[in-house]
């Protein structure tokens, strides 16, 4: 959920037709669990006493006079670790995912869990693309590196709050939460920096988008700021029932959380606001060089918005939504709809000089968080590199192609695992 998902299949978190919002919400238990299997993989949650590879938590000073607080009040948090050398003033800052809550009682439930109160929170390992090992992050290793943990819920872009199940408040501040932790990253150094990524997965990949420009906007014009959201790219599609689950998931959240600051105005003008929070809508309107990491066949949204538990008779999609391998030739016939969907989707993005894109046929969700899909001899490859290398060669400049759409599944062999 982005909570969502890493690599091979996620957690299935929704169960029969439960109201959207039910992804993120359910017994606190249950959620924590499922958010786990699908946010991290790479990034472990780990014991509260330190030891070797962990970075500790940093609460957010002053965000809670600001009324940038997590769904329960306390303050937000986020994982920090200086770079050196020559990446000592270039910065990575990451969104973390976790999926969404879109009414009182989803959210109620989600504010017990670390999705929603940083009391929760623990310390955290960095892989993939926060690695600080040149030969598993050739281009990024030594840059400053900021993992911000989602609590929520909206893809850090709400701006309201309400009452919760038990009677107390529940703060939707999204938005002051990404204002807080930009404006203190500032004073510890990213107003000097040279070179800067807004990142994310997932839900994060999401808020990577939303925030975009205004991310582009707090630097000087000279500094090299550009986006990557991975695993983000959510579809508004429908379900094997006819029904638009994550339409009306979405739907919830924009008018619960008060989202409409954050969309942009151009597609305000024209459209519902829900329509507006797709990225297919956002990308018409983001002017900084963006770079889109998504799988054609994204295992959280097969799994959550082509087949949602209740979309199907029976047993009929349990395997195939579990596994791409499982699947009938007509499952698979479904699944290249949804594919062609999301390349349709994309044609925006393919037009838009300085962007990239590394959309393989792997069954997946976030890759670039971990080193077994960002970069080893058993990551995924478009045109012979690895996401990476992708990536590298589009912020570095080292290449003018870096637009890359892979065949249909299962054409590639990199995508094993």
């Amino acid at each position: 959920m982005a909570t969502d998902e890493h690599m091979s299949p996620l957690v299935a978190v929704v169960r029969k037709r439960r109201p959207a919002g039910d992804i993120a919400a359910a017994p606190p238990l249950f959620v924590l669990l499922a958010l786990l299997a699908a946010c991290f993989r790479s990034l472990v949650a780990a014991a509260a006493d330190s030891s070797p590879g962990l970075i500790e938590l940093t609460l957010v000073a002053g965000a809670v006079e600001k009324g940038a607080v997590c769904l329960d009040g306390s303050p937000p948090a986020y994982h920090f670790q200086r770079g050196s050398g020559s990446g000592s003033q270039s910065w990575i800052v990451f969104l973390q995912g976790g999926a969404w809550c879109s009414t009182t009682e989803t959210c109620s439930g989600r504010k017990m869990t670390e999705y929603g109160s940083s009391k929760l929170m623990e310390p955290i390992s960095f892989d993939g693309i926060f690695s600080d090992q040149q030969p598993q992050n050739p281009d990024f290793y030594n840059w400053n590196k900021v993992y911000v943990r989602y609590c929520d819920g909206a893809s850090f872009s709400g701006n309201a709050e309400g009452e919760a199940e038990d009677g107390t408040k529940l703060y939707f501040r999204g938005l002051r939460i990404w204002e807080a932790v930009v404006d203190e990253l500032m004073g510890k150094g990213m107003d000097n920096a040279k070179q800067a990524l807004l990142t994310g997965c997932s839900a994060g990949g999401l808020a990577t988008l939303l925030h975009c420009d205004n991310f582009r906007a707090k630097f000087p014009q000279e500094v090299s700021v550009k986006c990557l959201p991975d695993g983000g790219f959510f579809l508004d599609a429908k379900d094997l029932s006819g029904e638009r689950f994550i339409r009306s998931l979405f739907n919830g959240v924009v008018q619960l959380q008060n989202v409409s600051e954050v969309l942009p105005k151009d597609c305000l003008a024209n459209k519902d606001p829900t329509e507006c929070f797709f990225p297919a809508e956002l990308i018409k309107s983001i002017s900084t060089p963006t770079f889109i990491v998504n799988s054609e066949y994204d295992s959280w949204q097969i799994q959550n918005v082509v087949a949602p538990v209740g979309s199907y008779p029976g047993g009929t999609w349990s395997n195939c939504r579990d596994n791409i391998q499982n699947c009938s030739s007509k499952q698979i016939d479904v699944l290249h709809g949804f594919r062609s969907k999301l390349i349709r989707e994309l044609k925006v993005a393919e037009g838009k000089r300085d962007w990239g894109l590394f959309i393989d046929s792997c069954f997946t969700h976030c890759q670039t968080q971990w080193n077994g899909s960002w970069h080893s001899s058993t990551s995924p490859r478009l045109g012979n590199k690895t996401i990476a290398e992708t990536v590298g060669d589009w912020y570095l400049g080292r290449s003018r192609e870096v637009k890359q759409i892979d065949c249909k599944y299962p054409c590639n062999p990199t995508c094993g695992s």
